[in-house]
């Protein structure tokens, strides 16, 4: 099973490099459609779209049950993230330049579209990002934004105590990092190792081949050693089961919001 969603998972990448942006999304979109009416229902709500359905699909190597939107392809994660955005920030009503990292196609499409934020999304590598960079070395200016969106990027990343540091340089005083990562509650400490740069030994190591550690608790620590005054919310379970329930989220999913103080 899992050779076969790596399969599906490279033949994913290559469609994304080869299909011009424009043409790309309406492909994406064509497909949401269909998938949607499949998944037509009221048993679930995704917060990022508002489409409603009998569940949600399952995803990944390990066949997660009701982990991913029918429509907008939200996962577990990024309904977490929408839900702390709009009921814990000012992100939908206040006036906001904002960065966004390795962005999602729904999430992308929906804060491109809106009225009170200067959107920039950012990658190394996605045609959707509209700003080429490395998270490690932004090209931006210090100060540059009034927040940022880091959803499952930082596990990716070689240095991630560079990326921290970026990521703080560019954010204004009394601005905000989102920050979520794959993360290990159980562990207290990062499990990392130099050694592991092999494909099968990230895998074996990591659970992905493309990860480079596990975050412990310990997260919290990096964050802080790059400046920030850190959040840590077990946002999952702060939410309760009938939330949980509605819109598909996992109890032990962490939101770290990582704020710039103020000067």
């Amino acid at each position: 099973m899992r050779f076969i969603w790596r399969a599906h998972d490279n033949i994913r990448k290559i469609v994304k490099s080869a299909v011009p942006p424009g043409s790309l999304e309406k492909m994406l979109d064509l497909y949401a459609r269909l998938d949607a009416l499949l998944y037509r229902g009221r048993g679930v709500e995704c917060p990022c779209c508002g489409g409603r359905f009998r569940r949600f699909k399952s995803y990944g190597a390990e066949k997660r049950r009701n982990a991913l939107c029918p429509r907008c392809r939200s996962m577990e994660r990024q309904r977490l993230a929408w839900l702390f955005l709009e009921r814990e920030t000012d992100f939908f009503t206040g006036d906001l330049r904002v960065l966004h990292f390795a962005p999602e196609f729904w999430m992308r499409r929906r804060f491109s579209s809106m009225d009170n934020i200067e959107y920039v999304s950012a990658d190394l590598d996605s045609p959707l990002a509209s700003l080429k960079t490395d998270i490690t070395d932004i090209v931006c200016g210090d100060a540059s934004f009034d927040a940022i969106i880091c959803i499952h990027v930082l596990e990716h990343v070689e240095d991630d105590g560079s990326a921290m540091r970026e990521l703080y340089r560019v954010v204004r005083p009394g601005g905000w990092a989102l920050v979520q990562v794959p993360l290990d509650t159980g562990r207290a400490r990062t499990l990392e190792d130099s050694g592991a740069v092999s494909e099968k030994d990230r895998l074996r190591l990591y659970g992905k081949e493309d990860h480079v550690r596990i975050y412990g608790l310990d997260i919290s620590e990096r964050l802080e050693a790059a400046g920030f005054a850190v959040d840590s919310r077990a946002y999952g379970r702060e939410l309760g089961q009938a939330v949980r329930d509605r819109y598909g989220l996992r109890e032990n999913h962490y939101i770290f919001l990582a704020g710039r103080p103020a000067e």
